[in-house]
């Protein structure tokens, strides 16, 4: 019992020293005391079983040797690394706890989760067929992924509220939109108003001009009757002249004289007021 105590220990010291100059975790993880022994439940990673009881847990398991590994924490054995070849090309080396990853090269890709393997690699609107080859996709189905399987078209938009507006195809699947309420009055579009209302402005400002062109032509054309009738001239009546004998006496002159300029002042006059005119002439005379 002591000599397996005294194990223990030495080996526990031993392990915070490797771990603290950066060494890998080798021997038993977790084990239990029986009958005097350790007795192994779990190796570190990258570490297989030996055997699972002895005095000394560091000796029940062994780290995988190079080109090998593990990620069981009983596995008596360890894995051989894969070796990427042909199509396959590394991504990651291998170690003691995981294996290689590998890849594909351009225009293929893997067939399988651990890509043991390489297809071609099947574009959008066909899907990889068990052969490792690319077939197009079903009727009522489409594929909008790389290399991936296809899927049938949805038979009905997702939200209550949609239609259908395209209808699906081997790339894409069907398309919705949302139904939009109309207004049972649209609001009319304010640029035929515009139009309108610059129209209307042109049409009264043109009749306003007409009017007011109409209103001057006829004021000039009535002031220009009215000059005309007032420069149209009255015709004179004429009358004939009272010719008298001619006389040397003075008196006789004079009342000829005033006669003749009283005829011209009177014009219209009766008929009377020229005789009782003679009857004062001949008086005189």
């Amino acid at each position: 019992m002591s000599v397996t105590l005294f194990a223990t220990v030495l080996y526990l010291l031993m392990r915070c020293s490797l771990g603290s100059i950066g060494q890998i975790d080798t021997g038993c993880m977790r084990w239990t005391i029986s009958d005097g022994e350790a007795c192994c439940e779990a190796c570190y990673p990258g570490n297989r079983l030996v055997k699972q009881k002895g005095p000394n847990p560091q000796k029940l398991c062994t780290p995988c040797e190079n080109g090998t590994y593990t990620v069981k924490d009983m596995s008596p054995v360890c894995d051989r690394c894969t070796q990427c070849v042909g199509a396959l090309k590394q991504l990651e080396a291998c170690t003691a706890t995981k294996d290689t990853k590998c890849g594909c090269i351009e225009g293929l890709t893997c067939g399988d989760n651990q890509c043991s393997h390489c297809v071609k690699t099947c574009g959008k609107g066909e899907e990889p067929t068990d052969n490792r080859s690319c077939s197009p996709c079903p009727e009522g189905s489409f594929n909008d992924q790389i290399h991936k399987k296809c899927k049938k078209h949805s038979a009905k938009c997702p939200n209550p509220d949609e239609y259908i507006v395209t209808e699906g195809t081997a790339f894409s699947d069907i398309m919705c939109t949302a139904i939009s309420v109309e207004p049972t009055h649209k609001k009319p579009s304010e640029e035929p108003l515009k139009r309108w209302s610059l129209f209307l402005t042109i049409i009264i400002i043109v009749t306003l001009v007409g009017l007011v062109i109409i209103i001057m032509t006829t004021i000039v054309a009535v002031k220009t009757l009215q000059t005309k009738k007032k420069t149209k001239k009255t015709p004179k009546v004429l009358k004939t002249p009272i010719i008298r004998t001619p006389t040397d006496d003075p008196r006789t002159l004079i009342a000829i004289e005033c006669s003749f300029h009283e005829a011209q002042q009177e014009q219209g006059s009766s008929t009377e007021s020229l005789d009782s005119k003679d009857s004062t002439i001949r008086l005189i005379a």
